[in-house]
């Protein structure tokens, strides 16, 4: 049975936990914003490490409801976006990430609490 949208971006931050991404934040954009219902952020320590994490992701989401139709960055691997439509998820090197600030841009959005409902810790 195909993932909804919000299983999916569970999804993601489970395998994303898997290997070693730290603050991991879900952001659920679907009452504020057209462009997607849910934002995954993440950290990686390394340009390998986001790449790691981005090759993660390609081989081990399902593709049955959200494939992807853009990967942006892969090269640079300092911001590396992964668009599946109703599910984008950001891997970004601590300083682009700081630099950019999604969740202040985002800020109306909801946080979505992920300590509590995966064990998600912030590393």
């Amino acid at each position: 049975m195909p993932l909804n949208a919000k299983e999916f971006a569970f999804k993601a931050v489970r395998l994303l936990n898997e290997k070693k991404a730290f603050d991991i934040t879900l952001l659920d954009i679907g009452s504020i914003s057209i462009v997607a219902d849910f934002f995954v952020i993440c950290n990686g320590a390394s340009r390998i490490q986001t790449k790691a994490l981005c090759d993660y992701l390609l081989e081990n989401l399902p593709e049955d409801r959200h494939q992807l139709l853009r990967l942006e960055g892969y090269q640079e691997a300092s911001w590396i976006l992964l668009d599946f439509g109703d599910v984008i998820i950001h891997i970004f090197l601590p300083e682009e990430r700081t630099f950019y600030n999604l969740e202040r841009l985002w800020g109306s959005a909801d946080n979505i609490d992920l300590a509590g409902s995966l064990s998600i810790s912030s590393n």
